[in-house]
Formats: C-alpha cells, structure tokens, sequence
C-alpha cells in the first residue's frame, strides 16, 4: 500500500465509499474500517499531508475542513449522545494525508492502539 489511502484509493474512486458530507474541497464517509461503531473520516480532496505541514495559503480549506468536522460531529452527539475528534500526525499517522477521524462507542478491539483509514 502507499502512504496515501485517501488519494490513491477514495478520492480516485478505486475504493467505493459510503458519503456522509460532500462539499467542494472537502469528503467525509464512512471509514471502510470501522475502528469505533460510528467511525467516519474527514478529508480534504486536494492532497496534504497532514495538519502541520498546512500553509497560510490553506486557510480557507482548514475552515472549510473544520466546518465539516464540526457539522458531522454535531450529527454523531446528538443521535449516540457521545463523539470524539481526532487526527494523527507522524508515525501515528498510516495514510500520509490530513484526515480527521469523528467517532463513537468502545473501540472495535483493545489489541491495538494505533488507527488506521
């Protein structure tokens, strides 16, 4: 596998994904890994590599990206009552582009902490 799922995969449609939000920049579905019960991923559709390495120039698309997270997180709180937001960076981090992971319920195993797509 690249160090790229999102573009290498679901952006280039080679994996199919379920949509929960669309806009122009950004797409959030459902993870096609689930690691919690309700497991959706966030990404921009333009490659970044993670949220450090965002520029001044990315302003508006890190708005537009947390606008999204925002309004799929409000989903998730008000129909299971709970919700989590998170993002990797470096070696916690398996796809090499930003994406933010909303969430929630008990994770789908204790074996491993580490997250994936």
């Amino acid at each position: 596998m690249t160090e790229d799922f999102y573009c290498d995969e679901v952006l280039s449609g080679r994996t199919p994904v379920k949509i929960v939000r669309e806009t122009g920049n950004v797409l959030a579905y459902h993870h096609t890994r689930p690691f919690w019960p309700v497991h959706i991923v966030v990404i921009p559709k333009r490659h970044i590599s993670s949220l450090v390495t965002l520029e001044e120039s990315d302003d508006s698309l890190l708005l537009e990206l947390l606008r999204v997270v925002r309004e799929v997180a409000k989903e998730v709180l008000d129909e299971h009552g709970a919700c989590r937001v998170l993002t990797n960076l470096g070696k916690y981090q398996d796809s090499k582009h930003l994406h933010w992971h909303v969430s929630s319920g008990s994770a789908a195993t204790e074996k491993s902490t580490e997250v994936t797509r």
